[in-house]
């Protein structure tokens, strides 16, 4: 199974739009692979946007798959952990994950979901305990951090691909996330808050310019070293959300040139932390989606799915323009292409 996850330290790049948008192309893409989605957030609105978005009782939806006696979703996965951290057998990961389609034909009948939970918040300091717990001969850290890890084990003969989407943190359920990534697209936005952001991402996995030794030892970098866990790889980084026009405004161009240098000097000193020898093949450009972006968060239905025209969006017609919308396609479907 090959794992791509979507993540920044910093929130409002668009990762989840993103996400949601390049998993289902992908498997419009790939018609005969298993896709599992995994939603390691507490917000949840990645599973959301699969389970209907806010037209088609999205979060309705996400609330009874919480209130099934498995508890479908990452949080019951984790609440099941708990009590046994350190034993990974007897996982059952058919008793979590839930098929979107069901709920949302807009979806790609080849993808499964492990739904978010905003039980996550509640479990982070527990997990966080376990994972400093001091046991003579037990890596506790690097036991918690393959949760993930241990559950796409578990099911590695039911899928070919895993997407993962995280929420903007480093909180000890994230990193279990990064822990069972191979690659990771690091979506930013045209402002010096996202150019920090990589910098930030950066420092946090792979230890890049730490501001002092003494965050050495236990930064996430060490402890998977430690763990003889695989640090993931930046695949891709998405300049999302650019400007409508042909050329991209210049400061917003300033901006991204410079997060491009950023890149380009870290890679210069650390290539092995990328996929790909030459930095212009790690970037893509994502222009605004625009009203067809809109549109398809309200409605949960991605742009292989969606149609132009007159829409209902919260009792209100809106046009979809359909140059727009195959733009729109163009991009993502490019995007798709470059995961794996």
């Amino acid at each position: 199974m090959k794992v791509l996850g979507f993540w920044n330290n910093k929130g409002g790049t668009g990762k989840t739009s993103l996400a949601f948008q390049a998993v289902c192309a992908f498997a419009v893409q790939n018609p005969n692979s298993s896709i599992l989605v995994v939603d390691v957030c507490p917000q949840a609105n990645l599973s959301e946007l699969f389970l209907g978005g806010q037209e088609k009782d999205g979060g309705k939806n996400l609330l009874a798959l919480h209130g099934d006696a498995f508890r479908r979703s990452i949080g019951g996965y984790f609440q099941e952990r708990l009590p046994k951290p350190f034993d990974k057998s007897g996982i059952s990961p058919s008793s979590f994950v839930s098929q979107p389609h069901s709920f949302n034909d807009k979806i790609p009948k080849n993808i499964t979901l492990l739904a978010g939970d905003p039980l996550l918040e509640l479990q982070s300091n527990a997990i966080s305990t376990l994972a400093n717990t001091q046991i003579p001969g037990t890596d506790s850290w690097a036991a918690v951090a393959s949760w993930l890890r241990d559950f796409l084990e578990a099911a590695v003969d039911d899928y070919d691909y895993c997407f993962v989407d995280m929420n903007p943190s480093f909180s000890m359920y994230t990193q279990i996330a990064l822990a069972a990534c191979e690659r990771l697209i690091l979506p930013v936005t045209a402002d010096d808050s996202s150019r920090r952001g990589i910098q930030n991402a950066l420092s946090l996995i792979f230890g890049v310019k730490l501001p002092s030794d003494i965050y050495a030892e236990h930064n996430f970098h060490t402890r998977m070293g430690t763990g003889q866990i695989p640090l993931p790889k930046v695949h891709l980084v998405a300049k999302n959300r650019l400007t409508q026009y042909v050329r991209v405004a210049k400061g917003y161009a300033a901006v991204l040139n410079g997060i491009s240098e950023d890149l380009l000097a870290i890679h210069k000193a650390n290539p092995e932390f990328f996929t790909f020898s030459d930095v212009k093949d790690g970037l893509i450009d994502i222009k605004d989606f625009q009203t067809a972006g809109v549109v398809a968060f309200a409605r949960g239905t991605p742009f292989v799915s969606m149609h132009s025209g007159t829409l209902s969006v919260a009792t209100q017609r809106v046009q979809v323009n359909r140059g727009q919308l195959i733009e729109n396609r163009d991009i993502i479907d490019q995007l798709a292409h470059q995961l794996w």
